[in-house]
């Protein structure tokens, strides 16, 4: 239809981009336009936008799909793979609204309608006071996330409760989930040379995977700081259960606040991403003094280039607000200044894409339960972080590492076997 909002909206994005769409586009009126073989962006009205007027890019259309506003038929994951094509053919930086285009959109707004006050964000988007990564507002970032509610983590994750890439050793029929994050525990253990009675420290336990596991099967003394009260009300429980409450200490409590004497192993299991860059220097002191000398250390931590360190306008505002990711190098770079001797670096990425995957076919498989427990709004930000998370790691724009670091001796010894005795 000639003066349908598609007919007008299409030809001015396709201008923008100097191509094609790459996915098509149905408006509130029924009427459908672009390539006929893609995943559809569906305006359910004209609020979505208004969303994308006041906040163009990436929010907008992040708080267009969680409100409903805006919806997807088709495969989700294609949309967003196609989308990221142009993106790295440059198409989209190119596409920024210069004067001329600003005033077009304005123009095509007022003639469909749109024009109007700003949308409320959706109640989900995250709103922290206070000054970056202090110790009040990094317990409320934390919260935003790891604070939905143990139900619906149980109702996610595995029965270990592993909020990490797991380690996936086959391609056998009924090797699942499970089995990775197994696998992915025990090489921690492995690496780390844990044996009876040896004290380990977790920092950002998370629901306390690591923990028992070490302790169970590795005979560990073990303590896990963690800033979420849900997961440290999970973690108790858990030791009741497996009659671990003396071998097992669970705190809420910052690494800025460790004063204990140093442990003979730690582990730091995706949690440095919630540091931020500035205060990496104090949290990598901070493995380091905890460690005694030749104790090691296991950090596992997701990496991203100079684009858009925090993951970017969705991630930073829906899932992890405050989140820093910087490239491996530099995190290299810090443990090496703290006094650490690298000892491996082993790189997970392909582990991610299917421990993701995994999760995302959980959370469309109980989609009604999801619901029932964080709400359609915060169930359609779970879609979109699991299904966005998959493709990052999949096209490399994301990684996770596995990094050994020791404490040397005072004489510089590492008291490593010469060869990778955990292969």
């Amino acid at each position: 239809m000639p003066n349908s909002p598609a007919s007008r909206l299409v030809p001015f994005a396709e201008r923008l981009l100097g191509g094609s769409l790459p996915v098509g586009l149905r408006t509130w009126d029924g009427v459908r336009a672009g390539p006929p073989d893609a995943p559809t962006v569906v305006l359910r009205n004209r609020r979505a936008l208004r969303r994308l007027l006041y906040a163009p890019g990436e929010l907008g259309l992040a708080r267009a799909y969680v409100s409903g506003d805006l919806d997807v038929e088709g495969d989700l994951a294609d949309g967003f793979r196609r989308i990221w094509a142009l993106t790295r053919s440059g198409a989209v930086r190119g596409a920024a609204l210069g004067p001329r285009e600003w005033a077009e959109a304005l123009r095509i707004a007022v003639g469909l309608g749109v024009v109007g006050p700003p949308p409320k964000p959706p109640a989900e988007e995250a709103r922290l006071s206070g000054a970056l990564h202090s110790l009040r507002r990094d317990k409320s970032a934390i919260a935003h996330h790891y604070d939905l509610g143990n139900a619906f983590y149980q109702l996610l994750l595995d029965e270990s409760m592993a909020y990490s890439s797991g380690y996936w050793t086959s391609d056998e029929d009924g090797y699942d989930l499970e089995q990775a994050q197994w696998d992915k525990l025990e090489l921690i253990c492995r690496k780390l040379g844990l044996r009876p009675g040896m004290r380990l420290l977790d920092v950002g336990c998370g629901w306390g995977s690591l923990l028992v596991h070490a302790a169970k099967h590795h005979g560990v003394h073990a303590v896990g700081i963690t800033l979420s009260a849900e997961q440290r009300q999970h973690i108790r429980g858990r030791l009741v259960q497996h009659d671990l409450e003396e071998r097992v200490e669970v705190r809420r409590q910052d690494y800025r606040e460790l004063t204990d004497e140093p442990f003979d192993a730690v582990a730091s299991i995706e949690m440095g991403e919630h540091v931020g860059e500035q205060n990496y220097p104090e949290y990598t002191r901070t493995l380091f003094r905890m460690l005694r000398p030749t104790g090691r250390l296991v950090l596992q931590q997701m990496s991203r280039g100079a684009v858009a360190p925090g993951g970017g306008a969705f991630i930073e505002r829906y899932i992890a607000p405050d989140m820093t990711m910087r490239p491996l190098s530099r995190t290299l770079g810090h443990l090496e200044t703290a006094g650490f001797e690298i000892r491996d670096v082993h790189a997970l990425r392909e582990h991610y894409v299917r421990t993701v995957r995994a999760w995302e076919r959980t959370l469309e498989a109980n989609w009604d339960d999801v619901v029932a427990l964080i709400g359609e709004p915060g169930a359609r930000v779970w879609r979109l972080y699991l299904v966005g998370g998959a493709l990052a790691f999949e096209e490399n724009r994301m990684g996770v590492d596995q990094i050994l670091a020791v404490r040397p001796s005072e004489h510089g010894l590492s008291a490593l076997p010469a060869t990778r005795e955990w292969s």
